[in-house]
């Protein structure tokens, strides 16, 4: 393999899956950094590497540390990013800016997929994706996750937009960018804590090889871009929509008194419903990446059959 001009180092276990066309699925690491404190987020890590290697897939954790992209994170370098307190969140606007001045920064969705497809790693597990906010009309505040989706190869199993967002919007972004959203097993789009959010999924697959099959089908017909896989959560742990939507609103209202905006908006929404669910919402929220782990291994598993 051709060396890269920038500091690129990838784990054993990944490099040697890697090398083996074995099935890899990658993880972002701003859920490590930002999304629980020490050491639960730890603990969450190690748990979804784990699942994805029960599936017989290989995790790769993606992160830029010290100005070296990584492509899957030993043990010990794992946990030293989930103790650190001041790693940047990069997208693709700063992932390259991190790397070049030998900062240690976390991937969101849109870095990591960018990564991925820089390792040749076609699927991608997170939680829910970024997408449209609401008031986005008057602030176009909308996430450079759906321009990732519309322009880079890679599966993205989530449960869905984050349900703080303005889901109609974000599905018709996706679909004015030509990114296939799929519902796995249900007809209607889930809404990350929720199994449903009253809209029509755009399309339905039951099997995790299905998946993958279309994913193969739009490389071999020339069609750019990645797809988003909505997995519902499992109903014994969802919190149904209606009860959701009244979290939603009572945060949607403090993050406006407080004047918040721009990249403090989703912090402060998820921390608001965190205290208003007495978190229910983080049990929630550790169970759908879990479960959308276990589906992007078994994807990955189809990829290359």
């Amino acid at each position: 393999m051709t060396k890269p001009p920038f500091p690129l180092a990838y784990s054993t276990e990944v490099r040697a899956a890697l090398d083996a066309r074995r099935p890899v699925v990658a993880l972002e690491s701003t859920i490590i950094t930002h999304g629980m404190p020490w050491p639960d987020n730890l603990e969450m890590a190690r748990e979804v590497e784990a699942i994805i290697r029960a599936e017989g897939a290989v995790p790769a954790t993606i992160a830029v540390i010290d100005g070296c992209l990584h492509i899957g994170l030993e043990e010990e370098t794992l946990e030293v990013l989930a103790k650190t307190t001041e790693a940047l969140k990069v997208s693709r606007a700063d992932l390259a800016f991190a790397v070049a001045a030998g900062k240690t920064g976390a991937t969101t969705v849109a870095a990591t997929m960018i990564a991925a497809e820089l390792a040749g790693i076609g699927v991608f597990a997170t939680g829910g994706i970024g997408g449209v906010h609401h008031g986005a009309e008057k602030d176009f505040d909308i996430s450079a996750d759906l321009e990732e989706l519309a322009r880079t190869p890679v599966i993205v199993v989530s449960a869905g937009a984050k349900a703080i967002l303005d889901i109609p919007k974000t599905l018709e972004v996706l679909e004015t960018r030509g990114v296939p959203v799929v519902t796995y097993g249900a007809d209607e789009l889930p809404a990350f804590w929720s199994r449903r959010s009253g809209l029509e999924s755009p399309l339905r697959l039951d099997d995790p090889a299905d998946i993958a099959r279309f994913h193969n089908t739009r490389a071999a017909m020339g069609i750019g871009g990645g797809m988003l896989v909505a997995n519902p959560v499992p109903e014994e742990h969802e919190i149904p929509r209606e009860e959701m939507n009244g979290h939603i609103g009572r945060a949607l209202d403090r993050a406006r008194e407080e004047g918040i905006a721009g990249k403090a908006v989703t912090p402060f929404l998820l921390n608001e419903i965190l205290a208003i669910t007495e978190g229910r919402s983080l049990a929630t929220n550790i169970a759908l990446v879990h479960n959308n782990a276990r589906l992007a291994a078994r994807i990955a598993g189809s990829l290359n059959e």
